[in-house]
Parts: structure tokens; sequence; C-alpha cells
């Protein structure tokens, strides 16, 4: 939805236009007030609502970040498997 809000604003700019209009964007004042947004919006559709959702993201966001943390030394777990494999090791 944010994307497509994003296309309609810029739909009818020309390039040079582009700059000055994507700029502001990417001040502190802007993504704190995006975030704040965001966070309230949240607050109002899960929270207030007393919806079992939020559990459901701490748990697949978890199981996420905990995937992504591990990923690192299982690859390097396989690269030794791989390259054992390849040399005639066990």
């Amino acid at each position: 939805m944010a994307m497509r809000s994003f296309y309609n604003e810029i739909k009818g700019m020309r390039v040079k236009e582009l700059p000055a209009h994507v700029k502001p964007m990417f001040s502190i004042n802007y993504v704190k007030n995006s975030v704040k947004r965001g966070l309230d919006n949240y607050h109002a559709k899960y929270i207030e609502t007393s919806s079992v959702d939020p559990l459901y993201h701490i748990c697949f966001g978890g199981m996420a970040f905990s995937y992504l943390v591990a990923l690192p030394e299982e690859r390097r777990h396989l690269e030794h498997q791989q390259h054992a494999k390849e040399h005639g090791g066990h």
C-alpha cells in the first residue's frame, strides 16, 4: 500500500522534480514520524482489539531472527562438510 501511494504521488512528476520530492523523506524527523505513525497504527489495529496476532508476530519474528543469527555458522559448517567430502574426509 505504501508503494502504491508513493507511486501515485510521483506518477505525474518530471524526473528533474523527483529528487526534491524524495530528499525530505530521508531526514531524521521524517523517519521518526513514520515509525511513530506505524507504531500507532499497529497499536490501534492489534493491541486495542485484544487480538492474538502480536503473539504470532513475536513468535515468527523470533524464529526468523534466530535463523538469521545462526545462518553464518550453518554455512561455515556446510562448507566444511563439502570440503571434507571433496578431499576424502568423512
